[in-house]
């Protein structure tokens, strides 16, 4: 139970394995999950490591599992496999090598010969409909009779002497639909306009066969004469990638080779389907252990790269390895090596023997799916350092109230609670879905930190009587109007002459003297001076939550220096502390607590100020005729209070610095042996603020001669820095717990205004059309409620309480700069949330 408050205690262990049984161990250990490997090989290039060539046979399977995934991809889908299976053996990954490298080279041809099929097919499907197509020939005046007459305009052409000495030639092909107008000017341009150019659209798309992206062509035909002009003609096209196909003159071999085209391309389409049909039984094969594979080759990877952080001894026989784990699961661990060496078929046993070292262990918080959101948060502003107080405990009750307090509505509580409860009630299959949209996994990472917010928030929504901006009166208000007009207090005249009228407590019967039983009278929600009265009441409470706050911060570090048994910090750090806060800060309280419950209706109007109380305080002014005094002896205990708080800031400020300076020098004059036995404040000063005891200390301090080197200058520097930033936070911190107050008022107006401009809208109307109305207008309200006030407001509540945690809370106890434990896990790495 222990762990719960402070992180676990970790040992740090060195493991002694046999080559053969090293493999198998680590296997067992990142089924575990609870070891963390220190990089022993930290010096020694990635390249030069003892497995680096297992590690690139893992990652050449990576290759081939992505090439695989790529080509199944929007056609196969990948099964899961029921669980996971065991960690491979390392003779394992040959038969897995063969199996996949088959595959591949398999899968690999087929793609080769149906890229080279659709090409063909797609090239004898230009040529078949596009060059010496009927339609096409009548477009371009392709026929026989075209050499013969006058025809498509080119009568000077053919009538030339040029033309009478040589034949017309004439080249057909296809080309991209986007490449045609630089095409064309590029002809004219080459060839002086000595070409005729014509083209027509295609009227499908193509795909092609290496990218399969739709392609839209169009199909074009040159005539030219000469053979100087043909050689121009076939290099733009060349550079233009335009294809060329050969379209005989003759009518009759045209139709032969059209017979031909269509022929080889019903042959095409038989065997392309062949091979389609070929690569899926491939695809579907592959896809049924894709999974399977991938997590074997995770594991081996994994395994080989922890194998490279350990040492090998000069023998080449035994691996040398260290390893952090929690000292509760120290009999976990033993066994988790004993099943690896069985498994190995070793038979010599693994050897754990415990290390001592100077280095601070990591910090491992144990949590559940519960505490694991909390968690989270603290560990967001640091990791704590080793076996520190754990702010996260406190935080699943702070936390949500806080965000409560500023977010106080039950009806949007209701609606937080109601999203968190189907997130936690369905946790089981939105786990399996394994979303990857981050803000998804944000808010379903939170879902119980969400599920408490909403049952807070409905908590200080009863306490504010405030339900969608509405009051709700359960027990009926403790206010009379009746009273006032059958005491004579008002009449007829005064409600027509007066459009506010105020209660007076005083008049008896107005009030019953019993406040409503829970929360805040509804009576308020009609009265003109609501936000007058709800203003005083949030910030008096803001300032008592935020000091109590403040002040458990404070008493918390007690607890961290009576553990690290830092007998002067208590003295002179945690008293002066908690002195300073409550003589001042603490007072404050108690005069808001007093004012309360000494004042009642008929005293409240003579009531004195609590802020002209606090400020004279400090001037030591007490003849103030306009400001009485709350209590008969004020006055003194005022004095006291103040000169309490004067008197603390140079104790923390002088008194630890020299201490520890006088406490240094009678070391130095002790003999080594004496040196043990002194005092242990100095030696766990020497420690950095906030570390705690050192893996392999007794207790102990050690000798003068293995500690840090004392500099009374630093140490001083650190004290007065730690002392201003101490008393001016907790002037800081107190005003800012003040976003309590405003926060929680903003909500509260911004939910009237939205009810007051949209609801009000509809519930004015009358007849058909209001009922209409109603229904559309309250879908407005509440897509803008959950737009605007629980995400955007929620978010904003949500930062501030976690700014109010982080810097005033936090920093009363909690450092923060310690490392987190990181174990070798097969869970997190399969998971994708740790690499390796």
């Amino acid at each position: 139970m222990a762990s719960v408050f402070r992180s676990e205690e970790m040992c740090l262990s060195q493991v002694f394995l046999q080559v053969e049984a090293a493999y198998c161990c680590v296997a067992e250990l990142g089924d575990l999950g609870l070891a963390q490997f220190k990089d022993l090989n930290a010096n020694v290039n990635s390249f030069q490591r003892k497995f680096v060539n297992e590690v690139r046979r893992c990652e050449s399977l990576e290759r081939i599992l992505r090439f695989l995934e790529d080509e199944m991809k929007d056609e196969i889908v990948i099964q899961e496999p029921e669980k996971y299976p065991q960690t491979p053996l390392p003779r394992d990954m040959i038969d897995l090598e063969s199996v996949l490298e088959k595959l591949e080279g398999e899968l690999q041809g087929a793609n080769l010969s149906q890229q080279a099929l659709k090409k063909s097919f797609l090239e004898l499907t230009e040529l078949n409909k596009h060059s010496i197509d009927s339609r096409f020939q009548t477009e371009t005046n392709l026929t026989d009779d075209f050499f013969n007459e006058d025809t498509s305009g080119l009568l000077e052409l053919r009538t030339s002497p040029a033309a009478v000495a040589g034949k017309l030639g004439f080249t057909a092909g296809v080309i991209q639909r986007e490449r045609l107008p630089p095409f064309e000017r590029l002809l004219w341009r080459a060839c002086r306009g000595n070409v005729y150019l014509r083209h027509s659209e295609m009227d499908a798309a193509l795909e092609d066969p290496v990218t399969k992206d739709k392609i839209k062509k169009n199909s074009f035909i040159i005539f030219y004469q000469g053979e100087q002009l043909k050689q121009k003609i076939q290099k733009i096209c060349d550079g233009f990638r335009a294809t060329v196909y050969p379209c005989p003159e003759a009518a009759s071999e045209r139709r032969e080779m059209l017979a031909g085209v269509n022929t080889q391309l019903e042959d095409l389409n038989a065997v392309i389907t062949q091979t389609e049909s070929h690569r899926q039984q491939l695809l579907q094969e592959a896809a049924s252990s894709w999974r399977i594979w991938g997590i074997k080759v995770q594991k081996m990877k994994a395994i080989y790269h922890v194998l490279n952080s350990c040492n090998i001894d000069v023998t080449q026989q035994c691996v040398i390895a260290e390893i952090w784990f929690p000292q509760a699961d120290a009999a976990r661990i033993k066994k988790a090596l004993e099943l690896g060496v069985e498994r190995s078929g070793s038979s010599i046993a693994p050897i754990l023997t415990a290390v001592p070292t100077k280095a601070a262990p990591p910090t491992f918080n144990r949590t559940n799916r519960f505490t694991a959101g909390f968690q989270n948060i603290v560990d967001a502003y640091g990791v704590g350092c080793y076996r520190e107080m754990n702010p996260a405990p406190y935080t699943i009750i702070t936390f949500p109230f806080l965000f409560a307090v500023m977010f106080g509505d039950s009806g949007h509580g209701a609606v937080m609670l109601a999203f968190a409860l189907w997130m936690v009630l369905n946790e089981k299959t939105l786990l399996s879905q394994k979303n990857t949209n981050e803000i998804w996994s944000t808010f379903f990472g939170g879902r119980y930190l969400i599920l408490l917010m909403g049952i807070f928030s409905i908590y200080t929504g009863f306490i504010y009587n405030d339900c969608f901006s509405k009051a709700v009166n359960i027990f009926g208000s403790s206010w009379s109007v009746r009273h006032m007009f059958l005491n004579g207090t008002w009449n007829s005249q005064d409600v027509e002459a007066n459009l506010f009228l105020q209660l007076d407590p005083a008049v008896p019967g107005v009030f019953s003297g019993n406040p409503y039983p829970f929360g805040i009278d509804p009576i308020w929600n009609v009265a003109s001076n609501k936000l007058t009265f709800l203003n005083s009441y949030k910030m008096k409470m803001s300032v008592v939550v935020g000091i109590t706050h403040m002040v458990f911060g404070v008493v918390l570090s007690l607890f961290n220096h009576i553990y690290f048994r830092k007998t002067a910090d208590i003295i002179l750090q945690f008293i002066p502390e908690l002195i300073f806060i409550l003589s001042l800060f603490g007072y404050l309280v108690f005069m808001i607590i007093f004012k309360w419950c000494r004042f009642d209706v008929h005293s409240s109007q003579h009531a004195p100020s609590i802020l002209i109380h606090f400020i004279n305080m400090f001037l030591f002014n007490y003849n103030d005729p306009g400001n009485g005094p709350l209590y008969g002896p004020q006055r003194e205990v005022q004095s006291f209070l103040v000169v309490m708080a004067l008197i603390s800031v140079p104790w923390m400020l002088l008194f630890k610095p020299f201490i520890l300076r006088a406490h240094h020098r009678k070391t130095q004059r002790m003999s080594p042996s004496d040196a043990i036995e002194v005092d242990v404040i100095e030696a766990n000063h020497a420690n950095k603020p906030g570390r705690g005891p050192r893996a392999g200390d007794t207790g102990s301090p050690q000798p003068h001669e293995d500690k840090e080197e004392f500099s009374f200058g630093d140490v001083f520097v650190h004290q007065a820095i730690h002392t201003i930033e101490y008393c001016l936070g907790c002037i800081s911190n107190t005003a800012s717990y003040l976003r309590l107050w405003a926060l929680s008022l903003a909500h509260a107006q911004l939910s009237e205004v939205l009810w007051t401009m949209v609801m009000s809208i509809g519930l004015n109307r009358d007849g058909w059309a209001g009922l209409v109305g109603v229904f559309i207008i309250f879908a407005v309200f509440a897509v803008l409620t959950v737009a605007i006030l629980l995400v955007m407001e929620g978010l904003s509540a949500f930062l501030h309480a976690l700014r109010l945690h982080w810097v005033e809370f936090q920093n009363k106890f909690y450092v923060g700069t310690g490392y987190k434990f990181a174990p070798f896990s097969f869970g997190y790495i399969l998971d994708g949330n740790s690499e390796v």
